[in-house]
This record gives C-alpha cells, sequence and structure tokens, in this order.
C-alpha cells in the first residue's frame, strides 16, 4: 500500500519509489512529521525519528516536561499562542475574541483515488490506481470544529498533494487565514528559488539563500499576478539542474496568495503556503464547511530539473483536462494588431483569407467586436454584435471563416466594464466598489462583481448568446486590470472578508459552466500576458 497506517506507532507512511512522508499522532494529539524526502524501507515505527529538546525560554506542554516544545517539534498543522511562535496554519476567532484551538487527532480515512474539491481546480487521476489518498481528521472538542488534512500520493510521481477542509458543528467562528500545506523541515541549508517579475517580464528565476527570519512571496492583487507565481522551491547549494536534492511548492489557486519560509534561531525552517490572510475574514456557522485550495508538493533527488520536470508532468498530464488537452495547438492568427478597433468585415476575411495560405489553421477575433466599441473607453460588458461593422454578425462571420477552412476563435473580457456601457447603467452596483469612497480605474475598465452569484449568472447567459448561435472553437479570455476597492453591495459589512476569494470562485464558477455547456471550445487565459499564470487556471484554459 502506497500509504500505511501502523496502529501500534499510530504512525502513517506515505510511499511510492522516490518519496516517503511519515506522520506520526503526538502524545499532546496533533500530527508531527517525522521524516520526508527519498523512499525509505517502511517500518512498524519511527519513534527514533521523534524529536524533543530543551531549550531557554521555551513554552512547554506538559508540567514537568522541560523538552516537549512545541516551538521545536516538526508539525503537520501548527497552531498559534500554544507554545510554537513560528507562522501557523490557522486563525480561527471565536466569539469569546480568542484564538487558541486544540486540534486533537479524532481519526482518518484511507483510500484509492483522488475526490475533487467543491468549487476549486485541484490535479486529479483517471484511474483510481494511480494515486491513494489519506485524510487526517483534527477535532477541536471545545470548538466542535474539524480541521482534515487531506493528502493525495500519487504512485509514480514524486508528488504530495495536500489541502484542508474545516468544518464547523459549534458556534459560529470566524476563519481569518488557514495555509494548505506546513512543511517543517529538520534544517535550513537550503536556496530559495522564486519567480518573479513584472508585466512583459513574467517569471524570472530569482535564488538565495535561506535567512534567519521570514522570506515571503505573495499576491494582493486579486489574482496570481506576474510579480511573483505561487510557487517557491528549495535546493541544496550544491544542488545543479541535474543532480542534488530540491523541494518545489505550487498552489492550485488563481487569487491572493502567500509562500514563505520561516528560518529560527536554530536554523530549522517551515515552508507555508496558501491564500493570504490579508483582508481575509471567513465566517464559519453551525454545519459549514471551508476548502482551502490545493498545495503540490514535489520532491527530486535529480536535481531542480527533475523538480521542474515532475511539475510539467502532473499539470500537462493531470491538471490540464478535456478534449484539447492532448491535441497539437492550431496555429493562429489574431487581427488585433492588424487593426485594432478600426475594421470591417471584408478586411478579416481578406486577413483570414491571406492567413490560411501562410498555413495558418485558427483566426482569432479579437476586441472591437460587440455595439459601440470603437475605443477601450465605451461598451466593455455590452456582448452584442456591431452590425456595423458585421452584418451577419459573430455567426455569420464565423461560418465564412469555417467555409475558408480555418477554425474562429473570440475575444471575450467577461469580468470587466465599461462606465459607458448599458451594463454599467442598468447594474452600477454591479461594480466591485466601496461605498462613499473613489473607485480606480485599468484601462478604463472596472471589474465586476463576481462574488455575486447574479452577476456570473447574466455574464454566462450573454456569452451563451453568442456562444449558441455561431461556430466558435477558441476563446481569448482576457483579464486586463488588477482588483481594487474590494467591497461587494451583494453582501452585509461582515462578509466583506471573503470577496477576494469568493470572486475567484465566480471566476472559476463561469469557467466551469462554459466548459460543460461546450466542451469542444479551447479557452485561452489572456492576463496581460502573465498576470493570471498559474495552476488554478491551467484546470480551466
Amino acid at each position: 500500500m502506497p500509504i500505511v497506517f501502523h496502529e501500534t506507532s499510530n504512525t502513517f507512511h506515505l510511499q511510492n519509489k522516490t518519496l516517503s512522508y511519515v506522520l506520526k499522532v503526538l502524545p499532546h494529539g496533533g500530527i508531527g512529521l517525522l521524516y520526508c524526502g527519498k523512499a525509505i524501507r517502511d517500518r512498524a515505527q519511527f519513534d527514533h525519528l521523534f524529536e524533543t529538546a530543551y531549550r531557554g525560554m521555551a513554552v512547554c506542554v506538559f508540567e514537568g516536561d522541560k523538552t516537549y516544545c512545541l516551538d521545536h517539534i516538526k508539525q503537520e498543522f501548527p497552531v498559534p499562542l500554544a507554545g510554537d511562535m513560528r507562522v501557523a496554519s490557522i486563525d480561527l476567532k471565536q466569539n469569546n475574541g480568542s484564538r487558541v484551538v486544540d486540534f486533537r487527532y479524532a481519526g482518518h480515512e484511507i483510500f484509492p483515488g483522488k475526490p475533487k474539491l467543491d468549487g476549486l481546480p485541484a490535479t486529479y487521476v483517471e484511474d483510481d490506481a494511480e494515486a491513494t489518498t489519506l485524510w487526517i481528521h483534527l477535532h477541536d472538542e471545545r470548538l466542535s470544529v474539524t480541521a482534515t488534512l487531506q493528502y493525495t500520493l500519487y504512485a509514480d510521481r514524486p508528488v504530495l498533494t495536500r489541502s484542508v477542509r474545516i468544518h464547523n458543528e459549534g458556534d459560529e467562528v470566524v476563519l481569518d487565514g488557514l495555509s494548505s500545506l506546513n512543511l517543517d523541515l529538520p534544517d535550513a541549508d537550503y536556496d530559495l528559488i522564486e519567480l518573479t517579475g513584472a508585466w512583459a517580464r513574467e517569471r524570472s528565476i530569482h535564488v538565495e539563500r535561506l535567512r534567519p527570519g521570514l522570506q515571503s512571496i505573495y499576491s494582493l492583487r486579486g489574482h496570481s499576478s506576474s510579480g511573483f507565481n505561487p510557487f517557491l522551491g528549495l535546493k541544496r547549494p550544491e544542488t545543479t539542474e541535474a543532480q542534488g536534492e530540491a523541494w518545489g511548492f505550487s498552489l492550485v489557486y488563481s487569487g491572493n496568495f502567500l509562500a514563505q519560509v520561516d528560518v529560527d534561531a536554530y536554523h530549522t525552517a517551515r515552508v507555508n503556503i496558501g491564500m493570504h490572510p490579508f483582508t481575509f475574514s471567513w465566517p464559519l456557522r453551525k454545519n459549514e464547511s471551508f476548502q482551502s485550495p490545493e498545495a503540490v508538493m514535489v520532491y527530486s533527488e535529480q536535481g531542480t530539473n527533475g523538480m521542474s520536470q515532475a511539475f510539467h508532468s502532473l499539470f500537462r498530464d493531470r491538471l490540464a483536462r478535456g478534449v484539447w488537452r492532448d491535441k497539437p495547438r492550431p496555429i493562429l492568427l489574431n487581427n488585433w494588431e492588424g487593426t485594432y478597433f478600426d475594421f470591417r468585415e471584408r478586411d478579416l476575411v481578406e486577413m483570414a483569407r491571406e492567413a490560411k495560405d501562410l498555413g495558418v489553421e485558427l483566426f482569432v477575433l479579437d476586441d472591437g467586436w460587440f455595439e459601440g466599441r470603437n475605443t477601450d473607453r465605451t461598451s466593455l460588458g455590452d456582448w452584442r454584435p456591431d452590425r456595423n461593422k458585421l452584418p451577419d454578425g459573430i455567426a455569420g462571420l464565423s461560418n465564412t471563416i469555417h467555409d475558408l477552412g480555418l477554425k474562429f476563435g473570440l475575444w471575450f473580457e467577461p469580468e470587466m466594464v465599461n462606465k459607458r456601457s448599458r451594463l454599467y447603467e442598468a447594474h452600477p452596483d454591479w461594480v466591485l466598489q466601496t461605498p462613499n469612497r473613489h473607485a480606480s480605474h485599468g484601462r478604463n475598465q472596472f471589474v465586476l462583481d463576481f462574488s455575486n452569484p447574479d452577476v456570473v449568472d447574466f455574464v454566462f447567459e450573454m456569452m451563451k448568446d453568442i456562444l449558441d448561435h455561431a461556430n466558435i472553437d477558441y476563446i481569448k479570455w482576457d483579464m486586463n486590470r488588477s482588483l481594487s476597492e474590494v467591497y461587494s453591495l451583494h453582501y452585509p459589512h461582515d462578509e466583506q472578508g471573503t470577496i477576494y476569494h469568493r470572486y475567484i470562485l465566480g471566476v472559476y464558477a463561469l469557467y466551469e459552466r462554459l466548459i460543460e455547456r461546450y466542451p469542444n471550445i479551447l479557452f485561452e487565459s489572456c492576463a496581460s500576458g502573465g498576470a493570471r499564470f498559474d495552476p488554478g487556471m491551467l484546470y480551466y484554459a
């Protein structure tokens, strides 16, 4: 079995040909990490790997024992304010104002395969034999709250995925922070790899030594961003592209994130990755749950290239999906730089005809095809064909392009709106905006409130009206500005801390509905080049 539970020692061993991950139920009830790294032989107990130590100024769990210190013990789900002074995995505010929690082992489940995550993208399997899943249930008896640590180990990949589900069966609590993955390493002798950049120079590799304190990357733009990608890596100083030890951590999520490494004074490292806690505040009422995004961890003994290839293979084969997953992409021509907003149907047809002669396979009509859209200051959100430019609408043009022997693609920017538009005039309350505050624009655009299900329904119906009546093979989905003044008029004041995450869930929901209805369409995620190029988006586009 890839995942074994040894009842006599309360030990879990997650193992495949390349990776071992050994967990133990600790004396105080939490889950400890005994080993992670190169595959090792299974045994009935690994207690010799459990380390305690006396440290000056330590806060200890058990009276009379000066060595059982959570600030030293390697843990899977570290909690705040209980003696561990490092970065925690959860921040749960209770009615009395306390944030102290006591999650203790309450059982586990081991089963083949990998279940989906509700409303979130995630890696998957096509056969249950590909992976084994472990759920470890931790329960806070006083709060009646359960935290389920969800692990999936792939059988033939050096990959372990991890997410957390919180379920409340007691009085309302407020989730102010939740990490998807925590990894406590026994030392900090690593180089940190991050992918920094900006618009038009995304994802440059940056490497620096780990040092005491926190080193982090993040996005607070409402999307993953071209500044930092939701990935970080660790490699030994001597590790090269082809040999040596390396770890990679990636978050399957398209919103605000925080990835960090906490190095303490004793030269141990804690890796932590998940949604960014800044402004995040999620009320959990009785019988409600919250699911964290999935984090993917890769281990390599074949250098950073081995780590890269493991991610590439997994994301290409078990994150991307649909009929286009394994097909070569068509060679396309997009009309934008050729015409900008100034075109008529005859111009497009002539461009497509010449493109066909050059071997192009797909013609994509970009911005400017809908009513009133002659500049970027107007009409965004009004998805009705401009009959002055396209006398027979999108349906007529798409048929003509297909008659030339080409596939046809169409541009949308469904998350945005101009103030000069019918949509904004009818629903000014559908824009993300803080009451009685100035609303900033980006490229003359304002952000539709995708946390509001009514907005998502409306946009879906507008897109459906176009797609149902035209012969469309490809959608270019643009997203050309970050989120600001994030406040939803649809929700009460005590739920404004949910809006960033609800927004991304709304984007995912729209993608899911479109993919289900139009499974043969190829979606391109075009977000200012690389502003939303993340594993979460690879699940859809």
